[in-house]
């Protein structure tokens, strides 16, 4: 398996888990909402495992701290952050950023980082601030971030349907 297919399969196995679960999309609110993205966190976990054992979940990677990736994918240099509440104004995407550069600077080798997310994501981290994150990260890091969103269309299809609206 190359470079990309472990995270493309990665992606693909919590989208399709997601789309199994009929009401995974919508807004449940604080304990409801954590409880269920617990229960699909313990199911994603079992599939990744069994599917993909390059991929560990739960990893720590970025020294004595106490800081854990969702899963890191030592083999590809990537890291994947579950983060579903991305199209949120406060979210763990800065905090998962520097997870990530924390590693690196321990001298683990991870040269990207993706995230996947629930639809919004694209829209909210294509903002002038977020996008500014993610610049920096690649020019003063080499480090590539991606959002893929659960539920929507890859990203380049986004994009395209984004500019028919706009038309």
């Amino acid at each position: 398996m190359n470079d990309v297919d472990a995270v493309t399969r990665l992606i693909d196995i919590a989208r399709q888990l997601a789309l199994s679960r009929p009401r995974f999309l919508d807004i449940k609110g604080a304990g409801h909402g954590d409880r269920d993205t617990s229960e699909f966190m313990r199911e994603l976990r079992r599939e990744i495992e069994a599917q993909l054992p390059g991929a560990k979940a739960e990893q720590r990677i970025c020294g004595k701290n106490s800081f854990a990736v969702d899963f890191f994918l030592p083999e590809q240099a990537a890291v994947v952050e579950v983060a579903l509440s991305l199209r949120n104004s406060s979210t763990e995407f800065e905090r998962d950023i520097l997870k990530v550069l924390l590693a690196q600077d321990q001298g683990c080798n991870i040269k990207r980082l993706v995230f996947i997310s629930k639809p919004g994501a694209l829209k909210r981290l294509g903002e002038p601030a977020p996008a500014a994150i993610i610049e920096w990260a690649k020019r003063r890091h080499d480090l590539v971030v991606e959002i893929h969103e659960i539920g929507a269309p890859a990203v380049q299809q986004r994009d395209e349907a984004d500019e028919a609206r706009d038309r």
